[in-house]
């Protein structure tokens, strides 16, 4: 029987496995295949288990290739594609028996201290402990959300999310945790300006909705066993696809990250 982790900081516990290959577990979600977030955190942190420390990510790109089993572990072989003196690449490939399912590249970089300017500003939002908590929210306790409502037709969403273990000081840990929690509020944009408009209840009887592939841009640190705001907008659905653009803020309204994912959102038939 798998050991299935029950905080954030256990979900970083990657075994090792040979050169360059780690293994990791997961916890249980309702929905029956592997939050996305998870397997691009993890993946992420055994890139970062092959880089120097004084190297930090600034970028990464995802495929979502097949849902992830809950019954097995996932395998992560990671590529060191190059390694320079202000930047180095990773390749890695998330395995189950099954075959691939997530791709992700990433690029991590030497600190460096230049111009600073932040031209994004961080939406008008009620503060976390005004939101609506979710009763019957079916995600795991490793992460508290507390989305904002996205009205019909809005092509937008907003919401606050958390890790709920304290992660540290550790900044590497805290870009994995902001990872994870980057693939939880974004498909509310998308549904919101889709035709047929559904409740929350009736939503996995009339679609079957998946990430396809993901993308985020560093800009700067946070923590993410703190509050930190997630703003997206859809820019349209074409061929059962969804393309949505977020901004992710510290409560300070630091502009920590800019993030692009593709959702899928097709009717059932």
């Amino acid at each position: 029987m798998l050991h299935r982790p029950e905080t954030f900081s256990d979900i970083l516990q990657l075994e090792s496995h040979g050169p360059d290959t780690f293994v990791g577990l997961s916890p249980k979600y309702s929905w029956g295949r592997i939050y996305g977030g998870q397997v691009v955190a993890q993946a992420l942190w055994a890139a970062l288990k092959t880089v120097k420390g004084v190297f930090a990510p600034h970028s990464l790109h995802a495929y979502f290739i097949r849902g992830g089993s809950l019954n097995e572990p996932v395998r992560y072989e990671v590529d060191r594609l190059r390694d320079g003196s202000s930047f180095c690449t990773r390749s890695v490939v998330a395995r189950q028996s099954g075959g691939a399912i997530l791709n992700l590249s990433c690029s991590f970089q030497v600190i460096e201290k230049d111009a600073e300017v932040q031209t994004a500003r961080m939406p008008l939002a009620p503060e976390p402990e005004e939101c609506r908590v979710q009763e019957d929210d079916s995600w795991p306790s490793i992460m508290e959300r507390r989305p904002l409502n996205s009205y019909p037709g809005a092509g937008q969403s907003m919401g606050w999310v958390r890790l709920t273990d304290s992660l540290g000081e550790d900044p590497r840990l805290h870009v994995c945790g902001l990872a994870f929690t980057s693939d939880a509020i974004q498909f509310n944009a998308a549904r919101s300006i889709h035709p047929l408009q559904v409740s929350r209840d009736e939503y996995r009887e009339k679609f079957m909705g998946a990430s396809l592939d993901h993308s985020m841009w560093f800009h700067r640190p946070t923590r993410s066993d703190v509050w930190h705001l997630f703003q997206w907008d859809c820019h349209g659905l074409t061929g059962a696809r969804g393309m949505t653009v977020g901004n992710l803020f510290a409560a300070n309204g630091a502009h920590i990250a800019t993030i692009a994912q593709e959702v899928l959102l097709r009717e059932r038939r």
